[in-house]
């Protein structure tokens, strides 16, 4: 049976992609149990060891045999190895083990990063043995969803900062922060402190979800990742979701959001960790859409990236899920029908695109709309399509682009029919 630290050596030594998973079909039908374990140690987001610094060895000892170090692993995850007594246990195997086995192994599965070029995906996919995945809830873009844009909802501001989830075991008395990769971030003690404080809140380990955020997003991206004084004090922790730790790991968690943020507004918290905004709206009529609308516009003049939508029913699942839908900014203008073409392929003998025009913002837009018309439009309007020339219309765009080779013509980027705006030709309402 081969080492794994040679093992590690040898998918450290080659970067593709093809020889590493052919690396672990290997391994895997070889049922080499004590280096998938390892990886297990390694890999997985959940198993936390309690240990900041561990040494690399600079000689050779007699070996360290696996059944020691799982032994300790055990007790460190347990929290029943701490201070001193966790260091002076962890110089001892560095001591014991060989250069290869600590520093290639051991020691890798201590600081959780194999450095090999190998990821939890890597595994599952190409071994029998399985490393549970760290992940979180994450959004859909609504424009695959838009059916999906109904009903009672609560919305909120899109945050634009680091996606940052909080675990905070009652049973370690420990708090761990993680990106969204269930990566470890340890550069905001005054955001840990706080959750620290905490602890005695809680009934049951809890996961927090939310975006840390401060002044400048790209000090902050600096910040997260430096290895030494880190300057984070201004930044805030934007909570928008919460739920036991228990159910993150089984992946998912059934209580609806409107009860989830009942239950972050529990909890007294600190300075530096803040709810965020919510508003509750229906998208299903007509004044909840204007609603949605003002504070779409609200959150983009506030300089948000847009909005988040999540039905008020929905649940938490631990994967990218419709049930919180991202609405990135749009631009909504008012224009002319000056022609209408015929659709092609399925659409012909219907309408296919109004050809509209008109002046916002002091531009002169022009541009062609065929998107946002159900097949019932196409055929209703493309019978009165001389009716439709001189209509004023609603037209969704992402944003105004200037027309090529012109100065004084503008067009929009992905324009989205929405309505037309009045009973009679060229009345606004």
């Amino acid at each position: 049976m081969m080492k794994p630290w040679d093992i590690i050596k040898e998918l450290e030594s080659d970067n593709s992609r093809l020889k590493k998973e052919a690396i672990i079909r290997r391994e895997s039908d070889a049922e080499n149990i004590e280096f998938f374990n390892g990886v297990g140690m390694a890999l997985d987001g959940f198993r936390t060891f309690g240990i900041q610094k561990v040494p690399t060895s600079k000689k050779d000892g007699p070996g360290l045999n696996w059944e020691r170090f799982a032994y300790v692993v055990n007790k460190l995850e347990k929290r029943e190895l701490t201070g001193n007594d966790m260091r002076n246990t962890v110089d001892h195997m560095c001591e014991n083990a060989t250069m290869d086995q600590w520093n290639n192994w051991y020691r890798r599965i201590l600081i959780k990063d194999l450095r090999c070029g190998v990821t939890h995906k890597t595994i599952n996919k190409h071994s029998t043995m399985k490393v549970p995945v760290f992940e979180c809830m994450l959004a859909d873009d609504s424009k695959k969803h838009e059916k999906k844009m109904v009903g009672d909802v609560i919305v909120e501001p899109k945050l634009d900062g680091v996606r940052v989830v909080v675990i905070c075991d009652v049973d370690k008395d420990e708090v761990k922060m993680f990106s969204r990769n269930g990566k470890d971030l340890s550069n905001f003690p005054k955001i840990l402190q706080q959750f620290d404080e905490m602890l005695d809140q809680m009934s049951e380990s809890m996961v927090f979800d939310g975006e840390v955020m401060s002044d400048d997003f790209q000090t902050l991206m600096r910040e997260i990742h430096r290895k030494g004084g880190a300057k984070t004090d201004d930044a805030v922790l934007n909570l928008f979701d919460c739920l036991p730790l228990d159910f993150f790991k089984e992946g998912g968690y059934g209580l609806s959001i409107i009860q989830r943020k009942k239950l972050l507004e529990e909890y007294d918290f600190g300075p530096n960790i803040k709810l965020v905004e919510t508003v509750r709206m229906n998208l299903s009529d007509d004044d909840g859409q204007k609603q949605f609308a003002d504070y779409n516009k609200l959150c983009i003049d506030k300089g948000f990236e847009g909005i988040m939508v999540k039905p008020v029913g929905g649940v938490y699942e631990c994967k990218r899920s419709s049930l919180w839908l991202k609405v990135k900014p749009f631009i909504e203008v008012s224009l002319t029908v000056k022609d209408v073409e015929e659709g092609t392929g399925r659409n012909v003998g219907k309408l296919g695109a109004l050809i509209v025009e008109g002046k916002d913002d002091g531009k002169f837009i022009k541009t062609n709309v065929g998107s946002g018309l159900t097949d019932s439009d196409r055929e209703t309007y493309w019978k009165a399509k001389d009716k439709l020339i001189g209509q004023v219309v609603e037209v969704r765009a992402d944003a105004i682009t200037q027309n090529q080779n012109t100065t004084d013509e503008w067009s929009l980027r992905f324009p989205r029919f929405l309505r037309f705006r009045g009973f009679e030709i060229g009345e606004k309402m």
